[in-house]
C-alpha cells in the first residue's frame, strides 16, 4: 500500500499522486509498488527491499545523493501473542526533494509525527523531516512503555493473591518485550549517534538542534525502559517467592485442619473396641465421648490459632 503526504498550514494531508517535496510511505508493498516507486524517486530497488528484511538492525549508509537508514520501532502484536510488544524495521531513505518510509507493518507515523513538539514539520526539507520522524519512533517507545507498565501493574495486584504460574508468565512475557525494546534503543542510539558525527545528512546548524533533541529523547526512552526492566525483573523473583509462601500458607492450614479433625477420629476409634471401656454403660456415653472429643479438637485448634498456625 502506497500513502503519499504532504505537509499543509493544517498539518500533514494524503495526496494522490507522488510529487517533490512529499513524504511517501509503503506498508507492505507488492513488487509492481516497489518498482514504481523505485522509478518515480530514481534509488535503488534492492535499496528498498532491503528495508523490508525483518531482522534488519539500525544503521546508516550513504550511496550516490541518497540516504538509508534503517530504524526499528515498536510494534503492539495481537492480544493472545507469546510477546506482546516486539520491534520491526523500518526503512528511511532520503532523495533529492523525497523522503520515503518503509516497513512491513502498519505504523502511527502520521499520528505521532503531528503530535511532534520539535515545530516546523515541513516534507519539503526531507533530511528536517526525517529528524522529526526519529523523534517520533524515541517517542513511541515511550508511549508504549506507559502501555507495559498499566498492564504489569494489572498483573502485580492479580498475583498478591494467586497460587499459579499463570501470572509470572504474563510478566515474562512483558519482559521478553522490554528485552527487543532495549536492544532496538541501543542501536538506534548508536545509529543517530553516527548520524551526527560522519555529517552523513548535510545538516544545517538549526537541524543540528533537533538532532540533539532526537538523541535527548532517545536516551530518555533507553533509560525508562532500563529502569522498567530492572523493576520488572525484581518483581517477578518477588512473586515468585510471594506464589511460593501463599501455598505454603495452605499447606500449614490444611494440615492444621487434618490434625484437628484427626483427633475424634482417635477418640472414635478407642471407644469402637470390642473390650471393656470406661463408661461404656452410661445411658449418655455418647454425648460424654462426642463432647470429649469435640473440647479436646476445640482446644487443639485454640492452640494453633494462638501460634497463628490456622
Amino acid at each position: 500500500m502506497i500513502t503519499v503526504y504532504t505537509s499543509t498550514d493544517k498539518g500533514l494531508e494524503v495526496v494522490e499522486q507522488p510529487k517533490k517535496g512529499c513524504w511517501i510511505h509503503l506498508v507492505d508493498p507488492s513488487v509492481e509498488e516497489l518498482q514504481e516507486v523505485a522509478l518515480k524517486i530514481k534509488v535503488d530497488l534492492q535499496m528498498l527491499k532491503f528495508s523490508l528484511d525483518q531482522e534488519a538492525i539500525p544503521r546508516a549508509e550513504k550511496a550516490d545523493s541518497s540516504l538509508r537508514i534503517t530504524a526499528r520501532i515498536p510494534y503492539r502484536q495481537r492480544s493472545n501473542a507469546q510477546i506482546p510488544y516486539i520491534t520491526i524495521p523500518v526503512g528511511i531513505i532520503l532523495a533529492e526533494d523525497w523522503g520515503l518510509t518503509v516497513s512491513r507493518q502498519k505504523s502511527d507515523f502520521a499520528k505521532d509525527l503531528e503530535n511532534s513538539p520539535l515545530g516546523d514539520l515541513t516534507t519539503s526539507n526531507p533530511r528536517r523531516f526525517v529528524m522529526h520522524l526519529l523523534w517520533s519512533i524515541a517517542n513511541s517507545y515511550l508511549r508504549y512503555l506507559s502501555e507495559i507498565n498499566e498492564t504489569v501493574e494489572k498483573l502485580e495486584n492479580r498475583l498478591q493473591q494467586s497460587l499459579q504460574n499463570q501470572e509470572v508468565l504474563g510478566l515474562l512475557r512483558f519482559q521478553k518485550s522490554l528485552v527487543y525494546f532495549t536492544t532496538a534503543l541501543e542501536t538506534m542510539h548508536l545509529m543517530i549517534e553516527r548520524l551526527q558525527r560522519a555529517e552523513m545528512m548535510d545538516l544545517k546548524p538549526g537541524d543540528l538542534d533537533l538532532l540533539d533533541d532526537v538523541i535527548t529523547e532517545n536516551q530518555e526512552a533507553m533509560k525508562m525502559t532500563e529502569i522498567a526492566g530492572d523493576m520488572l525483573g525484581q518483581t517477578m523473583d518477588a512473586y515468585t517467592s510471594i506464589i511460593s509462601n501463599n501455598l505454603n500458607v495452605v499447606m500449614k492450614f490444611l494440615t492444621s485442619i487434618t490434625v484437628i479433625l484427626i483427633i475424634p477420629q482417635i477418640f472414635g476409634t478407642f471407644y469402637g473396641m470390642n473390650v471393656m471401656l470406661p463408661a461404656e454403660d452410661h445411658p449418655y456415653a455418647f454425648v460424654m465421648i462426642v463432647g470429649l472429643a469435640a473440647g479436646a479438637a476445640a482446644v487443639v485448634g485454640y492452640i494453633f490459632r494462638r501460634k497463628k498456625w490456622l
